[in-house]
């Protein structure tokens, strides 16, 4: 197979299978932190002065903490070290199903869920899916208060955005922001193997926040806390509500998540790309618009259909796309196993290739 092709840092580089960041930015994915002493919470005043208050008072108890106990790898004095660590996350039904973060849970033991009421029970982790870092928790408990779910499709920037969890250990911790921006992908944000489209809020998330809710101003769930960029401030990221509900309900019902993806590494055409390609790999690419293919996998669905290095993906199923962003959510909207027609550009030529979605996939580790 052709080398693959090389683009400046200066240029966006959107993998669809292909691990590749657009920037080389330092991410720090929010683990439990270390466990810290359980804390008695407080309880909000019923006379609230404030819109942020009378959310935190609606939603506050149905936030939970989640301890968990992961054996470690490491061997000391013939003892198996044991990592603890803590999370938070958050009731969707009374009957007890909870929404955290798959890195929460990851490779625990034990999961143990505390109330605001400081109720402790044992939690059965349903399933987790890595690529949009999601896990669902059940416990065995009925008439629990629960979170109502919002709409995060139509999120604008400026909007408030209310955080609740466990940061360090400290239980119940309420901050406040608005939202700064959505759609981020996991590439630009620096975690290019998750397949979520970000939003991002300045309202402080911390270790330990990881699975909690990010609320609206009427205390509406609109998105997952779930990661912040090192070395910065006021650049915290959560699943979307809308895309975590549609994982969530794949979790619960025992299935496999289904995550489509083509093998590409990818970027979008623009005239400074051609420009680029030419000078630095003195490859020319005779269309004007389009979506450059820049790598293809091995043994994925993009190479079995016969995509080469420096096609240029113009329309999928008769309609246009015009950058690399557009292509990938087009395919994360297909169907694994599905079909899709690709018209594409190879060096003049028009072509149109037919393309089965395959299903991303994952390491076992």
């Amino acid at each position: 197979m052709a080398p693959k092709l090389s683009l400046p840092k200066s240029l966006a580089f959107i993998p669809v299978f292909l691990a590749g960041a657009a920037f080389s930015i330092p991410v720090t994915q929010l683990l439990p932190t270390i466990a810290q002493p359980q804390q008695q919470v407080s309880q909000i005043p019923g006379n609230n002065s404030n819109f942020i208050a009378a959310a935190v008072e609606k939603t506050g108890s149905a936030v939970v903490r989640i301890d968990s106990t992961n054996p470690g790898s490491r061997f000391n004095s013939s003892r198996r070290r044991v990592q603890r660590g803590v999370g938070s996350g958050f009731i969707i039904n009374e009957n007890g199903t909870i929404l955290t973060n798959a890195h929460v849970v990851k490779g625990a033991s034990k999961v143990r869920v505390t109330l605001g009421n400081g109720r402790n029970f044992s939690g059965q982790v349903l399933g987790t899916d890595e690529l949009t870092d999601l896990a669902v928790i059940k416990i065995s408990a009925n008439n629990l208060p629960k979170l109502k779910l919002g709409n995060s499709d139509n999120l604008k920037p400026g909007e408030w955005a209310i955080a609740i969890g466990n940061p360090l250990g400290l239980d119940n911790t309420v901050t406040a922001g608005i939202i700064s921006g959505t759609g981020r992908s996991s590439g630009v944000i620096g975690s290019p193997d998750k397949r979520v489209r970000f939003i991002q809020t300045d309202a402080a998330i911390n270790p330990g926040n990881s699975g909690g809710p990010l609320l609206n101003q009427r205390g509406e769930v609109i998105g997952i806390n779930t990661a912040i960029i090192g070395r910065a401030q006021g650049l915290g990221f959560a699943i979307p509500i809308n895309r975590a509900r549609e994982i969530a309900a794949q979790l619960i019902d025992g299935k496999q998540v289904q995550h489509p993806y083509l093998g590409i590494g990818m970027t979008t055409l623009t005239q400074e790309t051609k420009e680029d390609l030419s000078q630095r790999n003195n490859f020319r690419v005779s269309a004007s618009k389009g979506v450059v293919i820049l790598d293809v996998a091995n043994n994925s669905p993009a190479a079995r259909a016969g995509l080469r290095i420096g096609d240029v993906i113009e329309q999928i199923d008769g309609r246009q796309v015009a950058t690399a962003d557009e292509l990938q959510k087009l395919v994360e909207k297909s169907r694994v196993g599905g079909n899709m027609t690709l018209k594409v550009n190879r060096s003049g030529r028009n072509l149109n290739i037919n393309i089965t979605p395959g299903q991303f996939p994952v390491s076992q580790s």
